[in-house]
């Protein structure tokens, strides 16, 4: 069985689905630290002006140390229709708006509580457009124990995997050799960003699926795994 597991990712790259799909099990690794600045609660889109963020704000109770589970949406500020507001500026010429926009435009429309729950709505809507059939679990879950590279270990013993996909950091902190004595085979990825058409002038990578989805359409899975490693089950 072919494992892969990652921290939950506002409106994800094309990279996260490209691991994803490689695998016959994904983990949500929704019980960890939540990590300030980083891609938790926020992603890029391009419009007009190039790329731009999109940030949830979050409650973290003024600490570094919170644990996503912990991890409340702020609601100071109307975030939800400043989001919706940029994406249909972004995207509302593109090919494939009206095919996807009615999705966000309801979610946009609830009122999150949690950011964990946010995230886990908008990846599984992802893989199903995309048609990633890929089993997805919930580490919180799963009562796996550990940090890091030891913690991927036990997540490896506990459900059997016999192969674990680590992102390309990966490398700075996998302990090969206790995966090697476990009988666990480790690969990192080194995902090759694809180009495709897209609004507002060149080419810009490393941005939200949305932006794949809206330009692309029913060819996006296609484009995301274009010219990428796969793996022989």
């Amino acid at each position: 069985m072919i494992l892969t597991a990652h921290q939950p990712v506002y409106l994800p790259w094309l990279g996260l689905f490209h691991k994803i799909a490689l695998c016959d099990t994904y983990v949500f690794l929704d019980s960890v630290k939540y990590l300030k600045q980083d891609w938790n609660n926020r992603n890029k889109i391009k419009g007009a002006g190039g790329p731009m963020w999109l940030t949830v704000p979050v409650a973290t109770g003024g600490t570094d140390h919170i644990l996503l589970p912990e991890v409340r949406i702020s609601h100071e500020h109307n975030w939800r229709l400043k989001h919706w507001r940029s994406i249909r500026s972004c995207y509302g010429r593109a090919p494939y708006f009206d095919e996807y926009a009615p999705f966000l435009e309801d979610m946009y429309s609830r009122n999150w509580e949690f950011l964990n729950d946010l995230n886990l709505h908008l990846l599984r809507w992802s893989l199903e457009v995309l048609g990633i059939k890929t089993r997805l679990l919930r580490a919180s879950e799963l009562d796996l124990e550990g940090t890091k590279s030891d913690l991927v270990l036990d997540m490896c013993r506990k459900l059997g995997a016999k192969t674990y996909i680590f992102g390309a950091l990966g490398r700075d902190y996998a302990q090969a050799a206790d995966f090697e004595r476990a009988g666990v085979d480790l690969i990192f990825q080194d995902y090759h960003h694809p180009q495709y058409a897209q609004l507002h002038g060149g080419f810009v990578s490393h941005l939200s699926i949305i932006d794949l989805l809206f330009n692309c359409g029913p060819r996006s899975f296609e484009i995301l795994m274009q010219n990428q490693e796969r793996i022989s089950r």
